[in-house]
């Protein structure tokens, strides 16, 4: 922007949305904001924020556009019927969705004369503004460094990771691979721990120090999957099996839910049967990556 002062516009509202208007705001940014639910821009605007009255009138009124939505048919739902005005935006497109859509997305745009960033924010809402969180960005360099110090007001740590549109969506989405999947195995620890008279209080020092354990164990193991390696020489998955089960079973006679405890144990048997049994539980890492056609 030529004017001294700094501006951007900002489509959703959600919690997200709504900390990254606060986080503009708060460094003095002039902000113009539309949301379908108008009266969730109203603690915005009496902040400061603009509301625009319609959809084509919020990206008009800057070159740096904000999406936030919840999917990328949201965000086609909202800008479609105003398309005649992306002409000339940058579209920052922070909300989640698959690479393959994101992708598209930036075809899309491109069409209607945009140009799109995905980001892929890997905090909450409360970690908005915060200069240790972080978010990753793939698209157009040159657009990503004109635009990067307004990127930096919503999370403080930007981390462009290439060309193409679909890498900020798919380093997202990894992340989200191992954080929903981690949080329900504590779920079911709790439901274990309740199941034999113990609270979620009594087990979190256990469950903190198991969590603070695999970092190093993601690290051991990276060097030898890269390197197509998975000797039974520290464990063998034959070993991991009986555990496995072990775990299936104390939650069965505990008489909490086992669906989770049996995918896993599942997935065991799957690589037990491909003949793995002396090799590393790493192993399963063949039978969960695309095969060629």
């Amino acid at each position: 922007m030529s004017s001294t002062k700094q501006s951007v516009t900002v489509i959703g509202l959600g919690p997200m949305g709504q900390a990254m208007v606060g986080a503009f705001l708060d460094r003095g940014y002039d902000v113009t904001i539309w949301n379908r639910t108008a009266s969730r821009a109203d603690a915005l605007v009496a902040r400061g924020a603009v509301l625009a009255p319609n959809v084509k009138e919020a990206l008009v009124s800057n070159e740096l556009v904000i999406l936030s939505f919840t999917d990328y048919d949201a965000m086609y739902a909202t800008l479609e019927p105003a398309s005649a005005a992306l002409t000339g935006r940058t579209l920052v497109n922070l909300s989640s969705d698959t690479p393959e859509k994101a992708r598209a997305a930036a075809r899309w745009a491109a069409e209607r004369g945009a140009v799109q960033l995905t980001g892929g924010v890997t905090v909450p809402p409360s970690g908005i503004g915060r200069a240790e969180s972080s978010t990753f960005y793939s698209g157009p360099r040159q657009v990503f460094d004109q635009h990067r110090t307004a990127l930096e007001v919503i999370t403080g740590r930007t981390d462009h990771r290439g060309e193409d549109p679909g890498l900020a969506a798919l380093l997202y989405q990894i992340g989200m691979v191992m954080f929903w999947t981690s949080m329900l195995s504590y779920w079911q620890a709790i439901a274990l721990a309740d199941a034999n008279g113990l609270t979620a209080a009594d087990v979190l020092p256990h469950a903190v120090e198991t969590a603070n354990s695999l970092p190093g164990f993601f690290s051991f193991y990276s060097e030898r999957i890269d390197a197509g390696q998975h000797m039974g020489d520290v464990d063998r998955l034959a070993m991991g099996m009986a555990s496995v089960e072990h775990v299936l079973h104390t939650n069965a006679d505990a008489g909490v839910d086992t669906v989770l405890p049996a995918a896993v144990a599942d997935l065991f048997r799957r690589g037990m049967d491909a003949g793995h049994a002396a090799d590393s539980f790493s192993s399963l890492v063949k039978l969960m990556t695309k095969t060629e056609a």
